[in-house]
């Protein structure tokens, strides 16, 4: 079956009532591109997620995206188009072009799609496998199964890489992975050991995806969502994969959770920026030991 993906452009104050309006003729689901969403990212000092520097702040538009079948799409295009005339006419804030566009997307094919481009990726303390992957360990090989769902961590980006490639010695220890995404580092960490791993993060589909991925590997651990700040949790080894300004923010809450002597990985770390993490961490009383780069990314591995 083919699929087409409708697109409507707004503005910044009409995007939920696009959204609505998709809603109302039946769409399953909907994704909201407003630059809006991305200023609120950058204000919201708890947010962890990471804002390219070149994407505009307050342009005002917003594109609102939906995907139907084509056993569905004649029909529901034009329900659109009179659920968007109607609301035109009733609204009384601005809803910009209030425009629709459509692309095809092909067969059903295009959902798994993005599948094809992720292979298996070796450290030389675990091999992680996509969940779709067969593969075939060899004798004493240490292996985990990851299917990322909507969050980060397939093993496939450095920042990732680098945190599996700095991972101290784990064995018997206490781990906390902070924004722990799909949960490859706490899962990671062990299956390759770890006493106890502790999974944290504000995002639910993070959350939903590291359990479902715990329970694919078969591994105890234990997956809050929640804040940093909210746990009284201390840990020998500590895995920060997010993004510098946060990194930063944390640096003396991360403290607060560390055992004496604990090993700390952060990453996420563009080069501009390493210089600024590595000195709040120092400061904060950790001492570097290690260093690695990958791409345009750097990673770090302090001790307490």
């Amino acid at each position: 079956m083919n699929y087409y993906e409708i697109s409507i452009k707004t503005t910044s104050e009409g995007a939920d009532l696009a959204a609505d309006a998709l809603f109302s003729v039946g769409a399953a689901g909907v994704a909201v591109e407003d630059a809006a969403d991305a200023a609120d990212i950058v204000k919201n000092t708890s947010n962890w997620d990471y804002i390219d520097e070149n994407i505009p702040l307050s342009s005002g538009f917003a594109t609102v995206k939906t995907t139907v079948g084509e056993d569905i799409y004649s029909d529901f295009l034009s329900a659109l188009s009179d659920a968007l005339f109607e609301l035109k006419n009733a609204s009384e804030i601005d809803l910009g072009e209030l425009s629709t566009e459509v692309k095809s997307l092909g067969s059903s094919d295009w959902k798994d799609e993005w599948r094809k481009h992720f292979k298996s990726i070796k450290t030389s303390k675990i091999t992680v496998v996509p969940s779709w992957i067969e593969y075939h360990a060899k004798e004493c090989e240490k292996v985990i199964y990851i299917e990322p769902g909507m969050a980060f961590g397939t093993g496939e980006h450095e920042t990732t890489r680098l945190c599996l490639n700095l991972m101290p010695e784990v064995e018997g220890k206490s781990v906390l992975d902070v924004g722990c995404g799909s949960g490859i580092l706490g899962l990671s960490a062990k299956r390759l050991g770890a006493k106890s791993a502790h999974l944290v993060d504000i995002d639910a589909a993070a959350v939903k995806a590291a359990e479902s991925n715990a329970g694919l590997n078969s591994l105890e651990v234990k997956i809050s969502r929640s804040d940093l700040t909210e746990d009284a949790l201390k840990a020998d080894v500590v895995f920060a994969n997010i993004t510098a300004d946060i990194l930063i923010k944390l640096s003396k809450t991360i403290i607060e959770h560390l055992n004496p002597h604990a090993k700390v990985v952060l990453s996420g770390i563009i080069h501009q920026r390493l210089d600024e993490v590595k000195a709040a961490y120092i400061a904060a009383g950790l001492k570097l030991i290690g260093h690695a780069a990958d791409g345009e990314w750097d990673a770090l591995l302090l001790e307490y």
